[in-house]
């Protein structure tokens, strides 16, 4: 079993419109409801994958309720929420149909008291002695230290499961520190995080500084990994239009299934970067065309990368 962690979890709306103009009158053509937040859409695509997965964060309030309803439906997910007294978050995103793209609109987070906190750090403990992997993923709400991550990381490396980390900004540079397995920002957050704009000298800073690996997104060029065991890069064999939100976290669930299933890095990479791809072409985040996954995964190759990891 696979534990994401979603401290900042959210019901995600998802409006389809014809033509998104500024300052426009719009008539929505189809709204999507899900269960969200990067952990949460994580965990979906690991179910759909047939990895089973426990769920944990936080979730309140009446839109709280209507989350843990709709994940109740998603098959191979366990709900593992910490309730709190504070309404969960929405986000809503506008595919605009015409231009191929969408514009996402994120609400703050509710406020979690210390007491909610350490509710949570306790179903946490719980559920790391029961599973085989771990994924931290998203941002903060309000409330937390901006620690948090690396108080997590260290639980799971003191209990022996391997943690993958992806946030960004003060809490990733806090969570590098404490040393997780691997990290997953994006080409913006790596350069953020080492200063370098360059991915692979950025790659490499970041596991000085204390990742055992790194697996960069970036964007439609596909992903480049490096580790203890050498680096490689895989890029999509074509670009699909669609909405690309989730599509880092699918990213995030081909390298933990690939994990799972003790596949060696290369072929997590191509895993990770045909889901990815896959998700561009699905109604909302946290989900994936199967058929386009299966066809993209045959056509992905990574290529490896000279020089020292």
């Amino acid at each position: 079993m696979i534990q994401t962690v979603t401290l900042n979890a959210a019901l995600d709306l998802t409006y389809r419109v014809a033509r998104l103009e500024p300052r426009g009158s719009h008539r929505v053509r189809e709204v999507l409801q899900r269960p969200g937040g990067k952990g949460v859409n994580v965990a979906r695509v690991l179910g759909a994958l047939g990895h089973p997965t426990t769920v944990t964060g936080f979730a309140g309030g009446a839109t709280g309720t209507v989350l843990r309803d709709l994940l109740a439906a998603e098959p191979g997910v366990t709900d593992a929420l910490t309730p709190i007294g504070g309404d969960t978050r929405r986000t809503i995103g506008v595919a605009d149909r015409a231009a191929g793209d969408t514009t996402q609109f994120n609400e703050p987070g509710p406020h979690v008291t210390a007491a909610e906190w350490d509710r949570f750090l306790a179903e946490y403990r719980r559920v790391l002695g029961e599973c085989a992997a771990v994924a931290l993923c998203g941002s903060l709400p309000p409330g937390l230290p901006v620690g948090a991550y690396a108080t997590l990381v260290r639980e799971a490396r003191g209990a022996g499961v391997p943690v993958l980390l992806d946030t960004s900004g003060e809490p990733l540079a806090r969570g590098l520190a404490a040393r997780p397995d691997l990290i997953k920002p994006n080409a913006p957050e790596l350069a953020g995080l080492t200063g370098s704009t360059e991915p692979l000298g950025a790659a490499r800073t970041a596991r000085r500084r204390g990742a055992g690996a790194v697996a960069a997104s970036l964007g439609p060029d596909g992903m480049l990994l490096l580790t203890p065991d050498g680096g490689w890069r895989a890029a999509p064999p074509e670009r699909l239009a669609g909405n690309p939100t989730g599509a880092g976290d699918s990213a995030v669930a081909g390298l933990l299934s690939g994990l799972a299933d003790g596949l060696p890095w290369p072929l997590r990479l191509a895993r990770a970067v045909a889901l990815s791809a896959a998700t561009v072409r699905a109604p909302a985040a946290g989900e994936f065309d199967e058929t386009r996954y299966r066809e993209l995964l045959e056509r992905t190759v990574p290529e490896e990368l000279p020089g020292p990891a």
